[in-house]
């Protein structure tokens, strides 16, 4: 049977069962909506308790009206949706569940194609991770960034200029009154983080694989471009459904080099790393940690944007977007990776241009040569940590210092300003019991605020190590994703307070220094290994059963593949 024909399974014939699956359907809709014609579901993960994406609605009207123009069916499917600013105790913990739902009702339903709203940190992986497990013909329409707000004349980044100026007040170079003040400025208008943040991130990250229309990338969300992609992309859906293109002819082994030399250009999120690896474990292709060193180290920072840079999300797009982002890069790129529309991505880029070098740097002029995320071994992450130097400080990329370790984030918060704490700028903040399993669900509580005594003496970075990942939108020399965590049996369990620390980013090397055998005869504390997993129920304990490590992309052991469209049986 041909993939525009799936829902005929359901629809197709004169018996009771056809009978039930067509008359409860038959509400408005066309006397000939069930002769072939293509279901289109819009997987929608707009919600008033996700912010970002609250005007999906909006979007899978305009989605609706291109599926029709094309001979569609469009089918509204509000899905498991993930609020990064709102949910507890961490979205991560939410986001294989949400991926896990969405495929089970992508296949248990009578549909032929998918068109995939999302826009907050976790929405899009959790419908990629899904549409790639399904393998139903599919494509991502991000809804795109906020537009930039401004407070006393200076543009705000969304969660940068949180980290920054919260550490302000701690600092006591800024009052607590005009800190609220810059609240209601922060958030202009509908959309995500206008940051390079991991919703930014990931929208450019859909588009590098060849998942979404060409050039939608980074439309801002009130911009009425979003709305005509939009309508576009629920055309397009119809076409793939009647062709059969699928996820797995679009996303391979070629498209994930694409999206690591994205990733480099831009500046993008570090959390990038952990969902690109867990796309890829759905579809079977062989990506690792290892890749995106290889892959990006050498790559150039292009783009000028907070985190890492100075502007923001909708000056990219003003600037010329990713596609002139990625003409610079071309070289790099792989031809053969082909896009939604069956054309390969590098086809678009003869077109675009840049408006503006201040926001998008020249490949001749980058704002760094190498600005590749940087994976990190040695006997501190033996299988992999990782480190975004594009954010970090450059003096603190080869440190030597003391631990001073905390062994979960509650400890850290109740002794980080301890005047007594024995810490300076040359010590190195070590976090365990915050990866999956330890948390559980590895929060973005990475980039540790740093003790208010530095603060008061103008510290502004030092180096941090945790098994947590972080807000893409946050920077500093923080490293990330250590695993094993520390919950698992990482050595981190076995660091001690005043152990000397080794990082060492051009050389890639992340250590104590202590002897091997000192090491083998350590214990890790009770405390260490995190008490949080005990009291679990439900879902929690089986994410804590099932969880893979940072590495391979925190998703559940059972889960990765893909396991199709085909639904065996039926029961009315």
């Amino acid at each position: 049977m041909t993939a525009e024909h799936r829902s005929q399974q359901w629809y197709a014939g004169e018996g009771r069962d056809a009978y039930i699956h067509r008359a409860w359907m038959r509400r408005g809709v066309p006397t000939n909506a069930f002769d072939g014609r293509p279901q289109i579901v819009i997987a929608n993960t707009a919600s008033d308790l996700t912010p970002c994406n609250s005007h999906l609605d909006e979007v899978a009207t305009a989605v609706k009206g291109g599926v029709w123009e094309a001979g569609g069916i469009p089918l509204n499917l509000p899905v498991m949706s993930l609020g990064e600013t709102q949910v507890r105790p961490t979205a991560m913990l939410w986001r294989n569940l949400a991926a896990m739902s969405i495929e089970e009702m992508l296949r248990a339903n009578p549909v032929d194609g998918a068109v995939l709203l999302g826009g907050c940190d976790k929405t899009i992986p959790a419908l990629l991770m899904a549409a790639c497990s399904v393998d139903l013909p599919s494509l991502v329409v991000s809804g795109g960034p906020m537009l930039t707000g401004h407070h006393r004349g200076v543009p705000l980044g969304c969660g940068t200029d949180v980290w920054r100026l919260s550490e302000e007040v701690r600092a006591g170079t800024l009052s607590a009154e005009e800190f609220r003040l810059s609240e209601s400025a922060m958030i202009r208008s509908r959309g995500h983080c206008n940051t390079m943040g991991t919703a930014s991130t990931m929208g450019s990250m859909a588009e590098a694989l060849g998942m979404t229309l060409p050039g939608a990338a980074g439309i801002p969300a009130p911009d009425s471009r979003l709305l005509e992609r939009a309508h576009e992309a629920g055309r397009l859906a119809v076409e793939l459904a009647r062709s059969g293109r699928r996820p797995s002819h679009i996303i391979t082994r070629e498209s994930f080099t694409n999206a690591i030399v994205a990733l480099a250009a831009t500046g993008g999120s570090t959390n990038a790393v952990v969902h690109l690896l867990a796309i890829a474990g759905r579809l079977g292709v062989d990506l690792t940690l290892d890749d995106f060193d290889r892959i990006g180290a050498k790559v150039p920072l292009l783009v000028d944007l907070q985190p890492a840079g100075r502007f923001l999300m909708d000056d990219l797009y003003r600037a010329g977007g990713l596609h002139a982002v990625l003409r610079e890069v071309q070289d790099l790129l792989d031809p053969a990776a082909i896009t939604v529309t069956g054309k390969p991505l590098v086809d678009y880029l003869s077109t675009a241009q840049i408006w503006d070098e201040t926001v998008i740097r020249r490949r001749a002029d980058p704002l760094q040569e190498e600005a590749g995320i940087a994976v990190l071994r040695g006997n501190l992450s033996p299988d992999g940590a990782i480190i975004k130097p594009a954010a970090a400080s450059p003096h603190l990329l080869r440190h030597r210092g003391p631990a001073v370790v905390f062994d979960s984030i509650e400890d850290l918060r109740a002794r980080l300003d301890d005047p007594q704490l024995d810490v300076d700028e040359n010590s190195v903040l070590v976090l365990r019991g915050c990866g999956p399993k330890g948390y559980p669900g590895m929060p973005e509580v990475g980039n540790t605020p740093l003790p208010e005594k530095l603060l008061k003496r103008g510290i502004r970075d030092m180096v941090r190590i945790s098994d947590a990942r972080m807000s893409g939108t946050a920077y500093g020399t923080v490293v990330l994703h250590v695993a094993p965590e520390s919950a698992a049996g990482g050595p981190l369990a076995l660091v001690r307070d005043g152990d000397p620390v080794i990082l060492d980013v051009p050389a890639r090397r992340l250590k104590i220094d202590i002897p091997d055998d000192e090491l083998r005869r350590r214990s890790p504390n009770e405390a260490t290994t995190s008490a949080y997993a005990q009291r679990a129920r439900g879902w929690e304990q089986l994410y804590i059963d099932h969880v893979l490590q940072a590495d391979r992309g925190a998703d559940l052991d059972f889960l990765v593949g893909s396991s199709g469209d085909e639904v065996r049986r039926e029961s009315h």
